[in-house]
């Protein structure tokens, strides 16, 4: 519920503002990585950085939801970036790598109100014909913080430093912090809610435990060690009792009944397949390009960048789309999109080149941007504004936690396939790293067939993981086939 004396415009440029300062950050920091290990070593632990960033937000972004529903969307927009800023301050200041991480998670639990509460906000203030467009404008930032990210990066690495990295962010947060406390007015049912402490304790520590899991196993700690067996424990433990409390709880953290809406089973089952293609091909096309296709980083880079920019072309267009043919159709054809990525994929060889993976991956961005705008756009017309925040929330919840669980399961998938291959060539399994690949030194220092046959191995781990992309593509479009058909809201209720 948003006052009549709100500057919409200004507003959703704070909210833009506020999204790319969160988007670019996973982009930009990768970019730094070699130069923060190399100023603060502690290299075993580079992988946190960017870990606990992702528990974090993981872990926060329901709690911020439903706390927006009960206090409204403003006070929480602002403690959640006023704690990502103090965040990036500290990181910059870090001494060593552990402090970088610790920072990291200050971050992360900022960076868990940032995303759904701007899309729930933009939800607030635009009519359902707006806001499919303005989700639209929302996402090209996602776009153009891909692309820019690695630039402004690499930039501010070679003529910085580092610590700009994090600092960067401090002006554009208190640009979009002043433009949404001065410009953004809503009006709030103060009727009192108890705060579900107890049920957001158990959901942070069951998805603590989950996330971790996928961070560390197959990689520090084996799939059958006791940490991963006993977190897998606690991670059950937590979330039988989480639903327990919440089925009891008169204000829950989850409401439990939006599980019994069909809308948010399929948007949401659908956005966490989506989650695991989206990490899939951030983590494993560039090193195809680069490792078989022996292309630069930066032709690697141009074939994953052209999914952001068929993101948010498409997200552009889903909002024309749902009012012209509706919500079902637009996600049906998002996810066709998406099944004819993935297919593609399947017949991608080095010989087709980086141009053929560049027009896979835009295929795959058009169906993304389709498919999510549905999605958010489709939820947030079919509840009220009580309970848009932790809806909202909780898709975006589904999409992280498609991404963890991606990552671990492709991850896992490719370390086996490359192991076996080397084991039935009788070659040392110490060359899985594909680093060696990766680095033109180290990859001249091998022999020229050793360096066929790892190509070789590193190609079919990789087709293996792009069969299981295709599955989940699959799965993701006969979901879709069971999209209702709902009726446009004009206004909340």
């Amino acid at each position: 519920m948003v006052a009549k004396e709100t500057k919409r415009p200004l507003v959703l440029l704070s909210l833009m503002l506020a999204m790319f300062m969160a988007a670019i950050e996973g982009t930009i920091v990768a970019t730094a990585i070699p130069n923060i290990v190399a100023d603060l070593g502690g290299f075993s632990l580079y992988s946190w950085v960017f870990s606990s960033f992702l528990l974090m937000q993981a872990v926060t972004t329901m709690f911020y939801g439903k706390l927006a529903d009960i206090f409204g969307r403003k006070p929480i927009f602002i403690i959640g970036i006023t704690i990502f800023l103090i965040g990036s301050f500290l990181c910059g200041l870090a001494p060593t790598m552990g402090w970088l991480i610790f920072f990291r998670f200050v971050q992360g639990f900022g960076a868990g109100a940032m995303q759904p509460i701007v899309t729930t906000i933009v939800g607030d203030m635009y009519t359902l014909e707006e806001r499919a467009k303005v989700q639209g404008y929302l996402s090209s930032v996602w776009g153009i913080s891909s692309v820019s990210g690695p630039l402004i990066g690499g930039l501010i690495v070679q003529y910085v430093d580092w610590a700009w990295i994090f600092w960067m962010n401090i002006p554009l947060g208190i640009l979009g912090l002043i433009g949404v406390i001065v410009f953004f007015h809503e009006k709030v049912d103060r009727e009192k809610q108890t705060i579900d402490y107890g049920g957001s304790a158990l959901f942070f520590i069951a998805i603590s435990a989950l996330i971790i899991v996928f961070i560390q196993a197959g990689t520090a700690w084996n799939w059958l060690s006791t940490p991963v067996l006993t977190l897998i424990l606690v991670f059950i433990v937590a979330t039988l009792l989480f639903l327990r409390h919440e089925r009891n709880h008169p204000a829950p953290m989850m409401p439990l009944y939006l599980w019994k809406n069909k809308l948010m089973v399929i948007a949401n089952s659908a956005t966490f397949l989506a989650g695991m293609i989206i990490l899939g091909l951030s983590s494993f096309l560039p090193t195809y390009v680069q490792a078989v296709m022996g292309m630069s980083p930066i032709i690697a880079g141009f074939t994953l960048s052209t999914m952001s920019i068929g993101w948010p072309i498409a997200a552009t267009a889903a909002g024309h789309l749902i009012i012209k043919i509706g919500f079902r159709k637009t996600a049906i054809l998002g996810g066709t999109c998406l099944l004819l990525g993935s297919s593609l994929f399947l017949l991608l060889d080095a010989e087709k080149g980086p141009i053929f993976a560049g027009i896979s991956s835009f295929i795959i961005g058009i169906g993304m941007g389709l498919a999510n705008t549905s999605f958010i756009v489709s939820i947030q017309n079919s509840v009220g504004w009580k309970e848009r925040g932790i809806a909202t929330s909780l898709n975006m919840f589904m999409r992280i936690i498609g991404s963890a669980v991606g990552a671990a399961l492709l991850g896992g998938i490719l370390n086996t396939t490359l192991m076996n291959y080397l084991n039935n060539k009788n070659m040392d399994t110490s060359l899985s790293n594909t680093e060696i690949l990766l680095d033109e030194t180290m990859r001249q220092s091998l022999p020229v067939q050793t360096i066929i046959d790892l190509q070789t191995g590193l190609s079919e781990a990789i087709h293996m993981v792009f069969t299981v992309l295709f599955i989940i593509g699959l799965a993701t479009f006969v979901i879709l086939l069971f999209f209702p058909a709902i009726k446009i809201k004009k206004s909340d209720e």
